[in-house]
């Protein structure tokens, strides 16, 4: 019986911190951005990055193994170049570029991660709390340059996504949209984009409005888009007929969570909907596996922080007082979680 078990998939992913590590590595190094310029071969690419002549074919032909980079011929004469995903999200030249958010799991949750044992045992946060006594979000907040490297780092992986929404969801019944958490503004923008009858709030902390306005600006959107600052849980929601959070919730714990939804209820008025946009775990917790790992990474970046069900979602929505609710799925393992006052 033995025999005829294959312990592939236990070493495929025991060793996966490998495969991540080297993709993690080529956005650091730029090799996907250095590609989009035409195709170089292994020294080439190897000299231009600055890499020592020891790795560089082991590098990148793992990136071709790994399907993130294609390669015409062999040897020393092979030419790599980049994949048309690689080349449409991980080269910084283009308008779909995600590596923002590549950049951050290299440099800060990388190393994090190597905590979860004692995330698990103690309940505590193993990120920047552990080490300066400061949350993410404190740290970021303080330092203009590494929030705008975070803000775009959101928007980016967020993109696809709101791009769905703007589809999926029936806005047409609808006039003022209050996007809570609204970093760059992009889902007002995105949303806006398709559907021009729209009006939008896009409400974040003080020290990213500057930032918003500009991203306002250059969408030619400046006359629909409404930046507003404040702190969502001190301050009221700038009222709407529809009210979105992307990837806000599964911030907190659930004392804060509730908080938030009462407060979007009560901006809300008869017939609104309340969006939260999230990596949501299926309701038998048994498929969405991006989601139960971004949950355990909450646990190390904040502890008491986590993602949720569906069925989560509904019920404290409910105690609310909303009384309706749909799942909408989004792209890949995301979904907008709805309820209806």
């Amino acid at each position: 019986m033995h025999n005829q078990l294959d312990p592939g998939h236990i070493m495929q992913t025991a060793t996966g911190f490998w495969a991540s590590k080297v993709l993690l590595t080529a956005v650091e190094f730029d090799v996907f951005t250095t590609l989009g310029e035409g195709p170089q071969t292994a020294e080439e690419l190897g000299e231009t990055l600055g890499m020592s002549h020891r790795g560089i074919y082991d590098f990148f032909d793992s990136l071709v193994a790994l399907g993130f980079l294609d390669r015409e011929g062999s040897g020393p004469a092979g030419r790599y170049r980049n994949t048309p995903q690689t080349d449409a999200f991980l080269n910084k030249s283009s308008p779909s570029y995600i590596g923002g958010m590549v950049e951050m799991m290299n440099s800060r949750l990388f190393g994090f991660w190597n905590h979860l044992g004692t995330a698990l045992r103690t309940g505590e946060p193993q990120s920047e709390v552990k080490t300066h006594g400061k949350q993410i979000f404190e740290e970021l907040y303080a330092h203009d340059s590494r929030l705008y490297e975070f803000l775009s780092a959101m928007t980016g992986f967020q993109a696809g996504n709101f791009t769905v929404l703007a589809e999926a969801f029936d806005f047409s019944r609808y006039d003022v949209v209050s996007d809570i958490g609204g970093a760059l503004a992009l889902l007002s923008c995105i949303v806006g984009g398709c559907h021009p009858h729209l009006r939008f709030n896009s409400f974040d902390l003080p020290p990213v409005a500057a930032h918003a306005q500009e991203h306002v600006d250059a969408a030619g959107m400046t006359d629909r888009v409404t930046v507003v600052s404040g702190d969502f849980f001190i301050d009221d929601l700038p009222p709407a007929d529809v009210i979105t959070m992307g990837n806000i919730l599964h911030d907190w714990n659930l004392e804060k969570k509730k908080a938030l939804i009462r407060k979007s209820y009560e901006a809300l008025p008869a017939g609104g909907a309340f969006i939260a946009i999230e990596n949501l775990i299926d309701d038998e917790r048994r498929e969405n596996a991006f989601g139960l790992l971004m949950s355990l990474n909450m646990l190390i970046e904040f502890g008491d922080a986590f993602d949720y069900t569906g069925a989560d979602f509904r019920e404290w929505c409910g105690e609310a007082g909303f009384r309706r609710f749909e799942v909408v799925p989004l792209a890949g393992p995301t979904s907008a979680a709805v309820a209806y006052k």
